[in-house]
């Protein structure tokens, strides 16, 4: 495990060192990742209290027409799927068990293990849990609007929501709005 751990760890800093955000607050997130990486060997446990790394997916459809969003129960905030690292190093691999656990859905496809988004943000005290910043490392998915939700506690509500609707659902959250933009880009990009 510690092997594999470590070499999980020296990719996430390969992949982070190569991502280019052209977004300012990813580039300062990056920097910020970076040394958290470095500086504390067990900064994707939750023991590390005032910070760790966390995975996310952005979950698209085949048309990227469509975000499926989480309405997230402690927070009170629509959200993309995702948690703690646990240990796990491979972040990607968070992010598609975090999107199963929390929705249901089983047929995901990884677009690729590149990083897609990332997000540096306060979470508040939680019933003794002190207020820490999650690193949360996001990565691009696709799954089928057909298949069911079954949504777990984690959540108040779960959805599909049009691409242009979400902005008026996030209530001006930058890191959603900026996934927003960039599935936008990637539409054009593709051709459609």
């Amino acid at each position: 495990m510690w092997l594999s751990q470590s070499s999980d760890k020296e990719l996430l800093k390969k992949k982070l060192l190569g991502y280019s955000p052209e977004n300012p607050a990813e580039k300062a997130f990056r920097e910020r990742m970076l040394f958290l990486l470095e500086s504390y060997p067990n900064c994707f446990e939750r023991s590390l209290e005032h910070a760790h790394f966390t995975a996310s997916a952005w979950v698209v459809n085949e048309e990227r027409t469509h975000c499926l969003l989480t309405h997230h129960a402690k927070l009170n905030r629509w959200l993309q799927l995702g948690g703690h690292a646990d240990g796990e190093a491979a972040l990607w691999k968070v992010a598609l068990k975090e999107v199963s656990e929390e929705s249901g859905l089983k047929n995901l496809q990884l677009i690729d293990e590149e990083i897609f988004d990332i997000d540096i943000h306060l979470i508040p005290e939680y019933k003794g849990i002190p207020a820490h910043d999650h690193y949360d490392v996001r990565f691009l998915v696709l799954a089928s609007m057909n298949e069911p939700l079954q949504f777990n506690h984690e959540a108040k509500d779960m959805a599909w929501l049009p691409l242009e609707k979400v902005k008026q659902q996030v209530k001006q959250n930058d890191s959603i709005v900026r996934m927003l933009n960039k599935t936008v880009q990637l539409k054009i990009n593709k051709g459609d």
